[in-house]
């Protein structure tokens, strides 16, 4: 496992990691991010939530710079309300995987996130936000769904758990979709080769940082790849085994105001 060392990048993901259930953060994350800031650190916010849903929460951080948003698809400048670069999900490849899917475990329920800054997510009927603070509008059939492109598709199974819907739709999708487990009801389908790694590695280089530079945390598989990239990743106590496999060190729950090691239960607490 590697050592903890001084770092200039601190990457957090949101839910399950630095937002509690409420969509807000705890003084002591808040405070901790600040000592972290003005040793002269760089936060950089690294989620699965596209940016139109992220915005609010940015001003709440503070954060003016960059953000990587849609799973790494987005990297969205916040004081300049733009995107700095973006990648979109092909629309007939995402409607393929869905068929390829369905025909393995039967009907699932989908959801997208439209492209852009100001995009809508859109869901289906049948589909249940998993988080009821994110708004949605509600489509009448699924064809509706490809108005406008999108970032990425989310998928529910009236049976299946997570793990097994994301099982299933790996051993099919193949190269048509990255497909990630990002929480609890919520298994995705991103563009082929995009993570929160490659929109992380995009940002950090863009601010002049290296991935030795970098502390990442995390909470579910969809955070693997970056704390892979990171030189050192952190899993939340709270955390998919899937994640805690390959993170370098496991810090406290969001939920805990003690405990922990070191300057990742500081930093991620």
């Amino acid at each position: 496992m590697a050592a903890p060392t001084d770092c200039s990048l601190i990457a957090t993901d949101l839910d399950g990691t630095l937002l509690r259930g409420d969509d807000t953060l705890s003084d002591r994350s808040l405070a901790a991010l600040a000592r972290a800031e003005r040793a002269g650190a760089r936060h950089l916010v690294v989620t699965g939530r596209p940016a139109p849903r992220v915005r609010s929460l940015l001003d709440d951080l503070g954060c003016t710079g960059l953000a990587v948003c849609g799973q790494g698809a987005q990297v969205y400048d916040a004081a300049a309300h733009r995107m700095l670069w973006s990648v979109r999900l092909d629309r007939e490849l995402a409607e393929t995987a869905l068929g390829k899917i369905e025909a393995e475990v039967g009907e699932v329920y989908a959801a997208v996130d439209q492209d852009g800054v100001d995009g809508l997510t859109l869901i289906e009927p049948g589909y249940r936000m998993p988080h009821p603070t994110l708004p949605a509008v509600r489509v009448e059939r699924r064809d509706d769904l490809w108005a406008r492109p999108i970032s990425k598709v989310l998928l529910r199974h009236p049976e299946l758990s997570d793990d097994a819907l994301t099982a299933a739709a790996r051993s099919v999708v193949g190269s048509l979709a990255t497909v990630t487990m990002s929480g609890p009801g919520t298994v995705e389908l991103q563009p082929c080769g995009v993570t929160k790694a490659t929109g992380l590695a995009l940002a950090a280089e863009h601010l002049g940082l290296r991935p030795e530079d970098t502390i990442a945390f995390g909470d579910m598989p969809n955070d693997v790849p970056m704390l892979r990239w990171a030189g050192h990743g952190v899993a939340m106590a709270n955390a998919h085994p899937e994640l805690k496999a390959v993170a370098d060190e496991v810090t406290s729950s969001k939920a805990e105001r003690g405990g922990g090691r070191g300057r990742a239960a500081r930093v991620g607490g």
